[in-house]
């Protein structure tokens, strides 16, 4: 049932924001054409036409960012929080598919985002001189990965692993931060919206401190002075820092996690 929820959210998002990474490639494709060409003549029409589309590039690049943040608080509002709430908790799904449902989609259309500002950059400032530098830079670095051994090899692609894993789960923490504070909100009567703003704020505020009582508390125990008897160097305290991250990331990420789902369970008013 959650590859059908997915698949809905894929359907309802997609209808934006695919069309919305195809203008951004069209007018990356026009400030190319800016920056090589249309700037540079003498006639001042064209001088005015060649700096609209860079602006255009530029417009498009940040109505695609901020869309796809858009979209992720919409979806689990509208959804689940309004009208639309009173069908959508009557599916024989759990409150949990649900969730997640958004969740993964929201990370995928954030990961999908990153790829498509930087393949318009790419396309923006692409040169016959400058694909055959990028193909050269490619050989290289396979050259210099087969030189290196199959030791570094392994613990590159484990660091990969790691990152990927890292950056996967440090957007669903961000997504969580809004779903809920959006859930807590929305089990008051009235206010629901100013009061989710306010809950947003006052988790952001824990968490600082928190975080800062924690660093305050390892100086003021001195357990930083232990780091080094860790003995730890190259590609162990990599991995060590990466894992400490993750796991801090999840646990981050669990609080939030059960906030939203026991509100959207047990104190959800969609009144």
């Amino acid at each position: 049932m959650l590859r059908k929820l997915m698949k809905h959210e894929f359907r309802a998002t997609g209808r934006i924001m695919l069309p919305l990474f195809l203008i951004l490639l069209v007018t990356a494709f026009g400030a190319n054409l800016s920056t090589r060409g249309l700037m540079s003549t003498q006639y001042r029409i064209l001088d005015v036409l060649g700096g609209l589309l860079i602006t255009a590039f530029f417009v498009a690049i940040v109505g695609v960012c901020v869309m796809s943040f858009v979209l992720m608080v919409q979806r689990f509002y509208k959804n689940l929080l309004q009208d639309e709430g009173y069908v959508m908790m009557t599916l024989p799904v759990s409150v949990h598919q649900q969730v997640w449902s958004k969740l993964i989609v929201s990370s995928v259309w954030f990961i999908l985002t990153v790829l498509a500002v930087i393949l318009a950059a790419c396309i923006m400032a692409f040169n016959v001189s400058f694909l055959g530098e990028f193909f050269q830079g490619l050989r290289g670095l396979f050259r210099e990965l087969r030189e290196i051994g199959a030791y570094y090899a392994i613990n590159g692609t484990a660091i990969a692993v790691e990152l990927i894993a890292l950056t996967f789960l440090s957007l669903v923490a961000f997504c969580l931060q809004f779903y809920a504070a959006l859930a807590v909100g929305h089990s008051f009567a009235n206010h629901k919206m100013a009061c989710s703003v306010a809950f947003f704020f006052g988790f952001q505020f824990v968490l600082q401190f928190l975080g800062g009582t924690g660093i305050f508390a390892f100086d003021a125990l001195n357990l930083f002075d232990f780091l080094p008897s860790w003995q730890l160097n190259g590609m162990a305290a990599v991995h060590a820092v990466l894992i400490f991250c993750i796991v801090l990331v999840v646990l981050y990420s669990a609080i939030f996690y059960a906030i939203t789902t026991f509100c959207l369970k047990k104190r959800l008013n969609l009144e």
